[in-house]
């Protein structure tokens, strides 16, 4: 998948930079559907605490997280429950964090999954893959819900023409 709505807002003027583009932000589509975050999310890991005194839990060793057709792994994930802790709000991931969509994929440090929004942030050293194209940054915010996302934070992208 090339990196479709940036291709077209950009045109044919990145044709003459050979295929390499670097910007502060830029607006990019994830996966070919919008997710339907209203499925179920299943987690397993090597290791699951919970502290009932601090209302905490964490996963670790190898997580993954699926939902639908996506699915986030890192080394850990941290549990954040709503106010009155009887829902979960928040999975923190960290450590080696990716997550795959439909195709797509993208690497960073952290990222913070908010379950009911369907957005998923993600920071540090941020790549994204869309088939044979790509795009770097520092902060990616991925709406699940419409499918779409913002790349911040020294933007470059390469992608090859003649492509999607």
């Amino acid at each position: 998948m090339a990196l479709r709505l940036l291709s077209f807002a950009l045109g044919a003027g990145l044709f003459a930079f050979g295929g390499m583009v670097q910007a502060q932000e830029a607006r990019i589509a994830f996966g070919d559907l919008a997710q339907d975050t209203t499925l179920p999310v299943e987690v397993t890991a090597e290791t699951f605490a919970v502290n009932n005194a601090d209302g905490t839990a964490v996963f670790s060793g190898n997580v993954v997280v699926t939902q639908g057709e996506m699915k986030l792994s890192a080394a850990e994930v941290r549990v954040a429950y709503n106010d009155d802790q009887t829902a979960i709000e928040q999975l923190i991931a960290s450590g080696g964090v990716k997550i795959v969509n439909l195709g797509d994929a993208a690497e960073a440090r952290e990222a913070v999954y908010t379950i009911d929004s369907g957005q998923i942030v993600l920071t540090g050293d941020v790549l994204l893959t869309q088939g044979p194209s790509a795009m770097k940054g520092q902060k990616l915010t991925v709406n699940l819900t419409d499918g779409t996302g913002l790349m911040e934070g020294r933007v470059t992208t390469t992608f090859v023409p003649g492509g999607n």
